[in-house]
Parts: structure tokens; C-alpha cells; sequence
């Protein structure tokens, strides 16, 4: 197979498969509506107004809405996933939460991560940790949110990720 070809059963990355200095891009751009923005804003009880009073919104310097900052966050860690922590075991830490730039429903964020540091894990020989920092870019290339996060992540052998596909022993039908 070449080494750019796309593997025919994907995985996901396990400890092995990280090297300091790995750059991942989200394949995909995620964009936030409105009614991402309200239903994060009750789901977690935020009852301040910049988030879902339009009139009061546009009293501010942003003249609009504001996207609920947790959810700018959640949302880039989200689109991290599939390239640093599908085969987590669990998040260790988020540190240095930066959101220098605003979101308003519309915007479409992307999530750019580069791998700082790895360790293996000296109470657990089934993980790793891996140390990244990540950042979210809008649609107009502005960086709107940059954390670290820490994360043990399943070694390859481990048995908690062996597959869990059922498969079948009847004939195809169709």
C-alpha cells in the first residue's frame, strides 16, 4: 500500500502512531448555527444574556450574539478527535484556554494540533500520554480558541480496543 494511501480499516491512531511534532488538520469544518448556540446555552444552564438576548447582544462591543465560549471549545476538541483521541481511555487536562477572537452562529471552525509531548504511562502498560496543544480557526483565518491537553490514549495491543465487530457467519443476499 503507499504510504499516502488511506488504510482500508481505520482504527483510529493508538500510542504508537504519534511522534512529537505531528501536525493534524480536521478533514472537516464544522459550522455553528443559532440553534447550536441556544440549545448549549440552556443545555448548560449559562444565563448570561450575550448568548441568546439579541437586543441586549447588540448593546455590546459585538453587536450580536456571541457563541457560548464552552461550546467554541467543545466543538474544537471535537473535530480533534478522529486524528489525536479516538482510542482515548481519558482526558488528564485542558490548560491554557485562550479564545482570542469571538464565534457568532455562522462561523465554520476548523481545528489545527501538533503533538508536544509523549510518555508511557507508569501505572498503565495498556496507554500512553500524549500532550498537544490545539487551536480553532475560523472561515476568515482567525485563530479563535488555543488549549494543551493531556490524554492517555490506548496502546494498539491493548485489549480494551480490540474489535468489538460482531460479524456474521450468513450469506450475503444482495
Amino acid at each position: 500500500m503507499r504510504a499516502d494511501a488511506a488504510p482500508k480499516v481505520w482504527r483510529g491512531r493508538f500510542y504508537e502512531d504519534f511522534e512529537i511534532g505531528d501536525v493534524f488538520r480536521s478533514r472537516l469544518g464544522r459550522t455553528v448555527t443559532e440553534t447550536d448556540n441556544i440549545w448549549f446555552t440552556c443545555l448548560t444552564m449559562n444565563t448570561n444574556q450575550i448568548h441568546f438576548n439579541n437586543p441586549y447582544a447588540e448593546r455590546t462591543e459585538f453587536g450580536r450574539a456571541l457563541l457560548n465560549s464552552a461550546l467554541t471549545l467543545a466543538v474544537v476538541g471535537g473535530l480533534t478527535v478522529a486524528d489525536t483521541s479516538e482510542n482515548a481511555a481519558a482526558n488528564l487536562g485542558w490548560t491554557d484556554i485562550r479564545l482570542p477572537k469571538p464565534v457568532f452562529a455562522g462561523d465554520t471552525l476548523w481545528a489545527e494540533s501538533e503533538i508536544l509531548d509523549l510518555r508511557e504511562s507508569s501505572s498503565n502498560p495498556s496507554v500512553g500520554i500524549v500532550t498537544m496543544r490545539c487551536r480553532g480557526i475560523n472561515q476568515r483565518r482567525e485563530v479563535v480558541c488555543e488549549y494543551r491537553r493531556t490524554f492517555m490514549v490506548y496502546k494498539r495491543a491493548a485489549p480494551e480496543v480490540q474489535s468489538t465487530f460482531p460479524g456474521t457467519s450468513a450469506e450475503w443476499s444482495v
